[in-house]
């Protein structure tokens, strides 16, 4: 697998995959009216463009793949497809399109939580390429104090538990995506004139939402994860926290 790639800017990330993808889906999906209402076709196109040659960009410049980058880029393709499917299906089609809709918000992130389980006992598990990651913890010292401790049971235990959440948390995130698509799209009018429009403006809500509604709680699970893992680290080896983590 290819190295995990340069660490991107917050900012610019919640930007270009989320600020302008939900102003665009939102203020430009109107057939006529206003000089930006370009109609809902090309709103989406855009709007889906804008993250995806970001992705493309970053990865060109720096020559290294992210996995949540490449899984985030498959499932703008697949929001694509899905669109085009909908859109040119029959009424009964679009009438299941909070379903089909959810279900591929739900992939995502059982497709990467899943990944993290299956590599777990591979030699480069994605467990310790992004949580317990020798860029954060000082693993060379906790292993060598692990091993002269005899600890090593605990530890691994400690390192599956701790993989074991994270897929937990994933799991959570798959189950409220889900929901947020279905609330957002189960009142959809496939005989609407203006299908096309609320489609796009519950992408819009969708994507926007989902930062505050499933994002939040995750950052919180995430934080439980790692403090209850530096805890374990702590009773296994006997240091303190400043001597697990490196210095930032």
């Amino acid at each position: 697998m290819a190295k995990q790639s340069e660490e991107e800017n917050p900012l610019v990330n919640i930007i270009v995959n989320v600020l302008l993808p939900v102003i665009i889906l939102g203020a430009m999906s109107k057939e006529e009216g206003k000089l930006w209402h370009v109609g809902p076709y090309i709103a989406l196109t855009v709007s889906l463009l804008i993250p995806l040659g970001y992705g493309f960009w970053h990865f060109f410049k720096h020559k290294s793949l992210n996995l949540f980058s490449a899984v985030g880029a498959g499932a703008i393709l697949l929001t694509g497809i899905i669109s085009i499917y909908l859109w040119s299906g029959s009424p009964q089609v679009k009438a299941q399109a909070a379903w089909i809709f959810g279900a591929k918000e739900a992939i995502q992130p059982l497709i990467l939580g899943s990944l993290f389980l299956l590599t777990h006992r591979s030699k480069t598990p994605l467990f310790r390429s992004f949580i317990y990651s020798d860029s954060i913890f000082d693993v060379k010292a906790i292993e060598r104090s692990i091993s002269e401790k005899s600890n090593t049971t605990a530890y691994q235990k400690l390192i599956w538990h701790s993989t074991l959440l994270f897929f937990g948390s994933f799991l959570i995130s798959a189950i409220l995506n889900m929901g947020l698509s279905y609330w957002f799209l189960a009142d959809l009018d496939p005989k609407s004139p203006t299908w096309k429009e609320e489609y796009n403006a519950d992408l819009a809500r969708i994507t926007g939402w989902g930062w505050v509604v499933i994002g939040l709680p995750l950052m919180v699970i995430g934080g439980f994860i790692l403090f209850r893992m530096i805890k374990g680290l702590k009773e296994l080896t006997g240091f303190d926290t400043e001597k697990i983590l490196l210095p930032r």
